[in-house]
Parts: C-alpha cells; sequence; structure tokens
C-alpha cells in the first residue's frame, strides 16, 4: 500500500466506495490507520468547488470526483481491493484542491 493508491472501503452507511491514500509510505505500511480521502461517482453532474476529477486514467470504471474538504481516517484492515493508483497530473491538482479547501498556508 503506498501514498496515492486507490481501495474500495466499505463505509458502514453505503456501500463501498474508493479512496484514495493520502497518508505518506512509511505510515501506510506500518500503522493500523491511515488518512483517506472519498471518491464519489458523477453520474452526470458537474465537479463542486471541492473537488477533483479522477477517471478510467487512475484505475477507476468512470468518472468520479474526489471529495477535498474531508479527509478521513481509515482502518487499514479493512480496506478492499486495490483499483488503481491517482497519476501524477492529478496528484497536483488535488494538492492544490487541499490546500484551498482546507485554507492551507503556502508561505
Amino acid at each position: 500500500m503506498r501514498q496515492w493508491d486507490i481501495f474500495l472501503f466499505p463505509f458502514s452507511e453505503e456501500q463501498p466506495h474508493p479512496v484514495f491514500i493520502l497518508s505518506i509510505d512509511e505510515r501506510a505500511e506500518a500503522r493500523k490507520h491511515v488518512n483517506g480521502l472519498l471518491c464519489v461517482s458523477l453520474r452526470g453532474r458537474a465537479l463542486g468547488l471541492h473537488e477533483v476529477l479522477l477517471d478510467k486514467a487512475d484505475g477507476l470504471d468512470w468518472e468520479s470526483a474526489v471529495r477535498c474538504d474531508l479527509i478521513h481516517l481509515l482502518e487499514r484492515d479493512r480496506l478492499l481491493e486495490r483499483r488503481g493508483h491517482v497519476i501524477p497530473e492529478r496528484q497536483i491538482q488535488i494538492s492544490r484542491k487541499l490546500i484551498e479547501c482546507l485554507r492551507l498556508r503556502t508561505y
């Protein structure tokens, strides 16, 4: 398991959804919990201000939105099948969106 890998995660209120691992590799390999961002299918709607597009290039079956305004704490042992890996171009987009959504200072 590495940072930017996409897995299915069985959220308690819904069917399993894709999440991607935000935690650094050292944490993802050694700790019980990892940080991740939820991906939801777009189903023809526009991206929200807090979302970034993922699709087949990243290993998903359809266009999905990564929600960058909430970081989930995920139990590593509950992660299901690996679905893909976020491509470098989108890693940059997501990083910028996280800075924007969480109002992180970069100076």
